[in-house]
């Protein structure tokens, strides 16, 4: 039991004035807790959300579902919900309560589209929170671009940026879909939006044409079997910044492998696009704290100077 102590020490730590507002309560991948990397726990308005990313052994895991379930009954949650991520299938568990069918995470406010009970990505990376604050803040009247767009939610904080125009790019129809109905359900207007379903890769002709840009955010999978691989198909994207980007142009350039560290990314830019100068990294939120910076989320900003 002594070792279940340290995660509910850092769940009450996490837990005081919570709101609405998407929260992580717990975060073991970061390394912080060598007992417990295999584990995530989220607060999401009333329900509280774990992931187990490698199987434990089995009364460590009774004993975590216990003092959660104690836990809900002095905070504002009433259900529990359980991923086993370590699973082919990763089907969602309900442990406790009830879910509703039409479910959707706030983030400054803001309204996003959750699909928990789905085998892949549930529609929200929480630990971008910093990369989508900063291009809300530097949107106003650009024309952004938004590669790898998955639900779209930079589109959503650049229009509350008031952009000029949005253009969202993904292979994934359905994800795109979601984009759009993330819109409706924040009252954006999509008349000044694009949802283009587009292979990358394999093209950048009606990208190009639809420009020039002066936000730029590229934010690919590490790893997607078949579409992307970050290792080997990064600089292809770099190579295409100059004919698409405006004289003034911003990019983020976001990478999330623990394998690449941000001299990866430095270095292809020095290589295929020598007129974009590399500015800084972006903080990451500090319930996503990692023992190894360079494994951590990186979210690296470019500026255009010729």
């Amino acid at each position: 039991m002594i070792e279940i102590q340290e995660v509910k020490d850092k769940l009450l730590q996490n837990s005081v004035n919570l709101t609405q507002e998407f929260k992580r309560l717990f975060h073991g991948r970061g390394g912080l807790y060598p007992n417990f990397k295999f584990l995530t726990i989220d607060s999401i308005d009333t329900i509280i959300s774990i992931a187990f990313y490698k199987q434990c052994e089995e009364y460590i895991e009774e004993q975590l579902l216990k003092m959660i379930k104690e836990f809900i009954l002095i905070s504002r949650h009433t259900s529990i919900i359980l991923q086993r991520r370590y699973l082919s299938d990763n089907k969602m568990e309900i442990i406790s309560g009830t879910i509703p069918d039409d479910l959707y995470v706030i983030e400054n406010g803001i309204k996003i589209k959750l699909n928990l009970f789905s085998n892949q990505n549930n529609g929200y990376f929480p630990d971008m929170k910093k990369g989508r604050e900063y291009i809300k803040s530097i949107s106003k009247d650009k024309n952004v671009l938004n590669l790898f767009s998955y639900t779209c939610a930079f589109s959503l904080y650049a229009s509350k940026g008031k952009a000029l125009s949005v253009t969202n790019i993904d292979m994934a129809k359905n994800a795109l879909t979601t984009g759009r109905t993330n819109h409706h359900i924040n009252n954006i207007s999509t008349s000044n939006i694009k949802f283009w379903p587009h292979n990358i890769l394999k093209s950048f002709g009606k990208i190009r044409k639809n420009g020039p840009y002066d936000v730029i955010i590229i934010d690919p999978p590490s790893f997607q079997k078949g579409s992307f691989e970050a290792s080997k198909d990064y600089n292809k994207i770099i190579k295409k910044l100059d004919d698409i980007s405006s004289k003034e142009c911003i990019v983020l350039a976001c990478l999330n492998s623990p394998d690449l560290d941000i001299d990866f990314i430095i270095n292809i830019f020095k290589n295929e696009a020598k007129n974009f100068i590399y500015e800084r990294r972006l903080e990451n939120i500090r319930e996503f704290e990692c023992i190894n910076e360079s494994k951590s989320l990186k979210n690296l900003i470019f500026y255009k100077k010729i």
